[in-house]
């Protein structure tokens, strides 16, 4: 081997020093960007960044790990979202707590996978203190749980507990129900993943049913209630129910005290989707919102959204332990059946896993549940401000309220039409994003587009989201006027002239 070519550096006993200085430099490059940044992200072109990707010869190395951590400091961070800025406001992207951030650089550089317990050890008894902490937040007082990848995956696993639990039983017609004839309850609005994982699952497409909802768009218990008895009727399975508590694009709740009413009257399974408003499980004025979750047979919490986490950190709660053995998978390699050990991938859907709830427990022993349910508490705080501001201007228009922490709004002053709101709705998104300082979403809401705010920093204030909406409301303007321009002048070249009249 050619002693002039670069060498893998292993983290090991002999280059703890090597690491220190290593990771030192990449954090001091990060906090220097941290701390100078004045924009959620840059306005260098989406191609000129593919281009510069394209153009890392990725077979042929640096040579140094501080030239690596250069480039990636240049190359990523550089032009890099940052979620800290208050003009960082389209997605559930949150930012995040110190301990968690330093929670994690200890579990890449000792790369445990909790996945068996003598890969893990007293990891593996520090996650299931967490998940029994988590499942008690919501009224599980004998809960258990498994941390999972984000929400998407625990939304997977609770349907996939249901189907088993719904398949294990016989019916009236003294047989157990065919994947065909299973129904899952949902709404319009629930999260995508819930008809991803039934196809997943192998449930038909017709599978899914949405139940009516209010006009806030919440789910109607009395609408269950018929779609449930409809389904019986029709000869099929009632699988589950899925309630929302936080829906993506509205920050709506499902009324689950009387959703769970229906649910126990016909013995089905509910599981909540909780994972956008799961912050509320500490919040100190607002807990009440989620009122009947602790009579859910599962819940999704996904501590990367609302309790400010880094992704990933999600889990899947349930009230009765005993279900997650309904997809439980052994092997005599791994996890045999009659192994002492306590090997958490006897509950979980991956096997190499990572130690996630490490984060969430440094931010519990540093600053406690309450701390991070002020925070969210300030988030929802200053979204009732912006929705009066919203409310109240002249040139804007307030799609829906919420209950959570998006705000959902169109440009449309007097005299401009329906037809030219909303072809403006994605042209200013796109805009936006190109010059990179305020970052907004587009969704449809009631059959029409809308832009959409989603705030999840505590450290942004009320003032600091109308300077963002200020700014968004001279963007449209102007897209509107070059718009109107642009059609002006190809009605005036299209006009046919006099001699041709």
């Amino acid at each position: 081997m050619n002693s002039s070519e670069p060498q893998l550096e292993i983290l090991d006993t002999a280059r703890a020093d090597r690491y220190r200085a290593v990771v030192h430099t990449a954090v001091d490059r990060t906090a220097d960007r941290f701390a100078s940044v004045t924009a959620p992200t840059t306005d260098t072109p989406a191609a000129v960044l593919r281009d510069r990707v394209a153009a890392i010869d990725l077979d042929r190395p640096l040579g140094t790990a501080e030239a690596a951590v250069a480039e990636v400091d240049t190359l990523f961070c550089a032009e890099a979202v940052w979620f800290h800025h208050p003009g960082s406001l389209a997605h559930l992207n949150c930012p995040v707590a110190v301990p968690a951030v330093a929670a994690e650089t200890v579990l890449a550089a000792v790369n445990p996978s909790v996945d068996t317990w003598d890969q893990s050890r007293i990891g593996t008894d520090i996650e299931r203190r967490v998940v029994r902490w988590a499942a008690g937040t919501i009224g599980f007082a004998d809960g258990d749980g498994i941390f999972t990848s984000g929400g998407t995956q625990s939304n997977l696993h609770a349907l996939l507990l249901a189907r088993q639990a719904a398949t294990s039983r016989t019916g009236r017609a003294g047989r157990r129900p065919a994947l065909d004839d299973l129904v899952v309850f949902a709404t319009a609005s629930s999260h995508f993943s819930v008809r991803k994982s039934a196809m997943v699952l192998g449930l038909p497409e017709h599978a899914v049913v949405d139940v009516a909802a209010d006009a806030a768009g919440r789910m109607r218990p009395d609408a269950l209630a018929h779609a449930v008895a409809d389904a019986r009727r029709e000869g099929r399975t009632p699988m589950a129910v899925v309630a929302t508590a936080g829906t993506t694009d509205r920050g709506c709740i499902d009324p689950l005290e009387p959703i769970a009413d229906v649910c126990d009257l016909e013995d089905v399974w509910l599981h909540v989707d909780a994972a956008y408003g799961c912050g509320l499980l500490v919040s100190p004025t607002r807990r009440h919102l989620l009122d009947g979750i602790e009579r859910a047979r599962s819940v999704t919490a996904d501590f990367h959204k609302s309790f400010f986490q880094p992704v990933s950190s999600s889990a899947l709660l349930l009230r009765d332990p005993a279900d997650l053995g309904r997809a439980a998978w052994h092997a005599d390699y791994l996890n045999p059946e009659d192994a002492d050990e306590p090997n958490q991938v006897d509950k979980s859907l991956q096997t190499t896993r990572r130690f996630d709830a490490l984060k969430l427990w440094a931010t519990l022993r540093a600053s406690g549940a309450t701390a991070i349910g002020r925070a969210f508490d300030t988030v929802l705080d200053v979204t009732e401000q912006v929705h009066e501001h919203v409310g109240a201007h002249p040139d804007l228009v307030l799609v829906a309220p919420t209950q959570l922490s998006t705000v959902l709004f169109r440009w449309q002053p007097d005299g401009v039409v329906d037809a030219d709101a909303d072809v403006l709705v994605a042209p200013l998104r796109a805009a936006l994003l190109a010059e990179g300082r305020v970052l907004v979403a587009k969704t449809v809401v009631d059959g029409r587009p809308c832009n959409k705010l989603t705030l999840l920093d505590p450290g942004t204030s009320a003032e600091q989201v109308v300077a963002a909406l200020d700014h968004v409301v001279a963007t449209a303007e102007r897209l509107h006027a070059e718009r109107t321009a642009t059609t002006t002048n190809h009605l005036r070249t299209t006009e046919p002239t006099g001699a041709n009249r």
